[in-house]
C-alpha cells in the first residue's frame, strides 16, 4: 500500500478503474472518507478527474464496486431460471447465486473497516438508491410472472423486503469475522421466512 504523501510514486501500472479503487481505499484509511476528496483520490490514482467519472457518477460509488458488480448480474441470474419455477423462489434462489460469489477470500472492504474509514453513515445513504433499484427490478418480474399489474403493492412489498433481508444477511456476514464463511448462507437464512412469508399472497401456497 502507498503510504501518504507519496501520491503516485512507483504505482504499478493498472486499468484506470482499479488504480481509482485502490487508491480510495488507501485515503480512506488514512484520513476517513468524509476528509477525502474526489481531486485527492484522482491524484493518488494517476488519473485525470474526467477519468474518475468515466467511471463513477459520485464518491459513494467507491464503496459499492464489488456488490454493483455481483448485482449487475442479477438479472441474468433471474431469467436463466425456468419461468415454472414459482417466482418467489427464482428471486431467492437468483440472490444466493449472486451471494454466492462472495466468501473469507471475497468481502468488501467498505464493509469491514467502515469504522476505520468513516464511511457508516456514507454507507446507509448510498444502500437506500441501490435498494430501491434492485427493488424495481425484482417488482416489475414478479408482476410479469404472476400477472399483476406493474407496481402492485405486494409485489414491490415482496421485493423491499427480501432485498432489505439480504443486506441485513450481509451485515451480519460481514461482522462475523474470519470465522464468516459464505455469504449465501447468511443470505438464505435472512430471506427465507420473508420468502415463505409471501408465498400465499403471490399465488404459490
Amino acid at each position: 500500500m502507498i503510504q501518504a504523501g507519496s501520491a503516485g510514486a512507483g504505482r504499478p501500472r493498472g486499468s484506470s478503474r482499479e488504480m481509482l479503487q485502490e487508491a480510495a481505499a488507501e485515503l480512506f484509511l488514512e484520513q476517513t472518507y468524509a476528509r477525502t476528496s474526489i481531486d485527492q483520490i484522482t491524484r493518488r490514482a494517476g488519473v485525470s478527474r474526467n477519468t474518475f467519472f468515466n467511471y463513477f457518477t459520485a464518491k459513494s460509488d467507491l464503496l459499492w464496486v464489488e456488490v454493483d458488480a455481483s448485482l449487475a448480474e442479477l438479472p441474468t441470474a433471474l431469467a436463466a431460471i425456468d419461468a415454472t419455477v414459482p417466482v418467489v423462489d427464482a428471486v431467492k434462489q437468483a440472490l444466493l447465486e449472486v451471494a454466492a460469489t462472495f466468501g473469507p477470500s471475497r468481502v468488501p472492504w467498505a464493509l469491514t473497516q467502515s469504522d476505520l474509514m468513516g464511511t457508516t453513515n456514507d454507507l446507509e445513504a448510498s444502500a437506500l438508491s441501490r435498494l430501491a433499484a434492485q427493488a424495481r427490478l425484482v417488482t416489475d418480474i414478479v408482476a410479469q410472472r404472476t400477472g399483476r399489474a406493474g407496481g402492485d403493492l405486494i409485489c414491490s412489498s415482496f421485493a423491499m423486503a427480501v432485498f432489505a433481508a439480504a443486506g441485513a444477511g450481509a451485515l451480519s456476514w460481514a461482522a462475523a469475522g474470519v470465522t464468516r464463511g459464505n455469504l449465501a448462507q447468511y443470505v438464505d437464512d435472512a430471506v427465507s421466512p420473508v420468502c415463505a412469508g409471501f408465498r400465499l399472497e403471490l399465488g404459490f401456497g
